[in-house]
């Protein structure tokens, strides 16, 4: 008798401890969540949210770090302070490379958001008067995009550009001997009261409040737009990084889409649903 407890006593010490190890292997098996830091312009915080939220189910939590100019998301990026970034197009990023010496890559698509002309002081192309104070954004890539739809827009004509980023410098033909003032990105949504038409990016007019329904012309989404696609960005060695992958995949869907136009309207373009 006293053998058969013995017995099943060390059956049950071994069962236990199957148990317990069996417990310990199944926590160590337990995905663990990995921390990503995205930086954006605030303009897109309601986007990114919404993404934030759909990676929860792949154990990745997003960490939105806000920028308000162009130029601190690449250098953080470079840093490695953040994992990628998202508020750029491709033009700006192939300068960035460029002048920065860098090897930033994209890994994906996003929207394609319009430039588009605002004004408080006229309601069409039609009443800009001569002499119009014209405001439109300083950085290169913008302002020469700026300049195409101005052109687009039918107020000026362009000289071909050697190396195909015009400037003011080829303005041709101005019949309304329009004035250009060129101001940070980010300044010419508050120039509006000073000048009699802006030139406006759509992350700038949407974090100004300005609707795309008020503005007065509103860029031509065709194959030229190809170098104005925004892009997710990260460094070269991360661009096969399986979890930035799955954020690319999140952002490439239908009900971010519907955020992006509640956010810059209809005419904003998910640049993953079109070929250009």
């Amino acid at each position: 008798m006293k053998k058969r407890k013995s017995i099943l006593k060390v059956f049950l010490i071994a069962l236990i401890s199957l148990v317990t190890i069996g417990g310990l292997s199944s926590c160590g098996q337990q995905t663990q969540e990995k921390t990503v830091k995205v930086g954006i312009n605030s303009a897109d915080t309601p986007i990114w949210k919404l993404i934030k939220k759909k990676v929860k189910k792949d154990h990745i939590n997003i960490k939105i770090v806000e920028f308000s100019d162009y130029n601190q998301p690449n250098t953080a990026l470079v840093q490695n302070e953040l994992g990628i970034n998202a508020f750029q197009h491709r033009f700006f990023l192939s300068s960035w490379n460029k002048a920065h010496h860098t090897n930033l890559v994209a890994i994906g698509n996003t929207m394609i958001q319009p430039m588009a002309v605002y004004s408080h002081k006229v309601t069409n192309l039609k009443a800009v008067p001569n002499g119009a104070k014209v405001s439109l954004p300083n950085d290169a890539s913008n302002e020469a995009r700026a300049l195409e739809l101005l052109e687009q827009a039918g107020l000026i004509k362009l000289s071909p550009a050697k190396n195909n980023l015009p400037s003011t410098k080829n303005v041709i033909n101005n019949p309304h001997n329009l004035k250009f003032q060129v101001l940070d990105a980010a300044q010419t949504a508050h120039s509006l009261n000073d000048v009699d038409i802006a030139v406006i990016n759509g992350n700038v007019a949407q974090a100004a409040k300005l609707k795309a329904k008020d503005s007065i012309y509103v860029e031509k989404v065709n194959h030229k737009s190809k170098p104005w696609v925004n892009i997710i960005a990260a460094n070269k060695k991360d661009r096969n990084n399986p979890t930035y992958k799955k954020i690319v995949k999140a952002y490439q869907s239908e009900d971010v889409l519907k955020v992006i136009h509640r956010l810059y309207g209809p005419q904003a373009v998910g640049a993953w649903k079109v070929k250009l």
